[in-house]
């Protein structure tokens, strides 16, 4: 959500608002409850007699009879050749972020989705030209987004097209991409490489202690219950059909008060 330019379908916002606004509004409103906030990284949990062990990057250790966990997905990194050599020299998967270093450029933007096509149309705003390639004859983003990205002229859709190699050696240089239907090659001249091609969930601290899908996200019931008694997980990184803020915030109120549930149940 704080990645994201602008969320548009956010119940009780008629106007679109920044993602990063929107976070620090639930920021706030959580702060006005009491709610104590910790910035550390989690880097483990682990079942306990008592509950859960909970451990971060500051050394610290904490213990909870209940968790929630909350901790989202980031995005795939498909591993094109030239990707990670050049990731933060021209290759980014957050337009929001680094955008404006791509004024006046040629950038591209790999994948089909919402994310992808609502990103691309945002760089239009800085890049002189955004070449959107899709490995499809047809964008799966929502119709609205769709029709915003159609007519905006300085974005050209590469359809049934995918990235082959980054072209580059201390920066981003080029994209070569390959036709999935001839196999012809085409390099584009872009000083910027964006990747918005799925999502991976944010779970390498559990350590397989919950039940997971193939993909690693995790399997909950309605409850938003886990498969190991008192952990609870809502958002992203769930095995679900919809990831949109409005879900993980049903999610989360569902989690907290089966778990509230669950605390006064032991």
């Amino acid at each position: 959500m704080s990645a994201t330019e602008s969320v548009e379908n956010y119940p009780g916002f008629v106007e679109p608002i920044l993602g990063y606004e929107l976070a620090q509004k639930m920021e706030e409103h959580t702060r006005k409850f009491g709610t104590e906030i910790i910035t550390e990284d989690v880097t483990g949990l682990a079942s306990s007699g008592s509950g859960f062990t909970i451990s971060t990057d500051s050394g610290r250790t904490y213990e909870s009879k209940a968790v929630v966990i909350a901790t989202g997905a980031s995005p795939v990194k498909p591993g094109v050749p030239g990707e990670l050599d050049l990731a933060g020299k021209g290759v980014s998967y957050c337009a929001v972020c680094d955008g404006p270093f791509f004024r006046d450029l040629e950038v591209a933007v790999i994948g089909g989705g919402d994310s992808a096509v609502e990103e691309a149309v945002y760089l239009t705003r800085f890049a002189k030209t955004v070449h959107l390639i899709h490995r499809r004859d047809e964008l799966r983003a929502v119709r609205e987004i769709q029709e915003r990205a159609f007519a905006q002229p300085k974005l050209k859709i590469h359809w049934s097209s995918v990235p082959d190699r980054i072209v580059g050696d201390k920066e981003v240089t080029g994209l070569m991409i390959k036709s999935v239907k001839d196999g012809s090659e085409e390099e584009l001249p872009v000083g910027g490489v964006f990747f918005y091609v799925g999502l991976r969930p944010n779970t390498h601290m559990l350590s397989g202690l919950l039940a997971a899908d193939n993909r690693g996200f995790i399997i909950t019931d309605e409850s938003m219950a886990c498969s190991v008694p008192g952990a609870f997980a809502a958002g992203d990184v769930r095995a679900k059909a919809l990831r949109q803020i409005s879900t993980a915030v049903g999610d989360g109120a569902t989690a907290a008060y089966s778990a509230q549930q669950y605390l006064e149940s032991v």
